[in-house]
């Protein structure tokens, strides 16, 4: 098996790139490598985030990684939360609390368009490689303070009536930016050995 690591310490996203990676690879987490802080994200953008957190990995280990940065871009917003998506309510990160700001933020406003992006930066023999993906919908007119993983409570993709938290995770993963983005990545690995 091939060595790769996953530049995270959320349980969420690795277990969605775990299982989209099969077993053709010894996926390794940031714990996995001892690793046990988190890689500061100083960029503006999802590209400079994931590249930051991939290149941390790479010069330190030597092996191939693969490293994310999505986001919440609201259209009322002017994109906001965005780069800023997981503590937009501040520290620590907290999803209900951040689902409460969205919710007040966009108080009395009808048009609620958003999308969910990510980009993932995979640094395979050296080369850095970025994928993208994005998912469109819109945001619920309420958070019932439901426990569920981001702003997958109050994000409806469009053509759906549904939340992507009362979905399961197998429909989850194909319909979003992550999945997406990690078909293109797929596609690009089955070429390696």
């Amino acid at each position: 098996m091939i060595p790769i690591c996953l530049a995270t310490h959320n349980a969420h996203k690795a277990e969605e790139l775990k299982s989209a990676l099969g077993d053709r690879f010894e996926v390794k987490t940031l714990s996995d490598l001892g690793v046990m802080e988190d890689i500061t994200e100083t960029g503006t953008t999802f590209e400079e985030n994931s590249l930051i957190k991939a290149q941390y990995v790479y010069e330190r280990f030597g092996i191939a990684v693969l490293a994310d940065d999505s986001g919440l871009e609201v259209e009322a917003l002017d994109g906001r939360p965005g780069v800023y998506s997981a503590r937009y309510a501040g520290e620590p990160s907290d999803a209900t609390a951040n689902n409460l700001k969205l919710m007040q933020e966009l108080e009395g406003i009808s048009q609620r368009s958003a999308r969910f992006r990510t980009v993932i930066t995979l640094i395979w023999d050296g080369e850095v490689h970025q994928f993208s993906g994005e998912v469109s919908g819109d945001i619920t007119p309420s958070f019932g303070g439901e426990v569920g993983f981001g702003y997958n409570p109050v994000f409806v993709p469009k053509g759906y009536e549904k939340t992507f938290h009362e979905m399961g995770f197998e429909e989850r993963s194909r319909l979003n930016h992550r999945g997406q983005a990690m078909q293109k990545v797929l596609t690009f690995l089955s070429g390696k050995n």
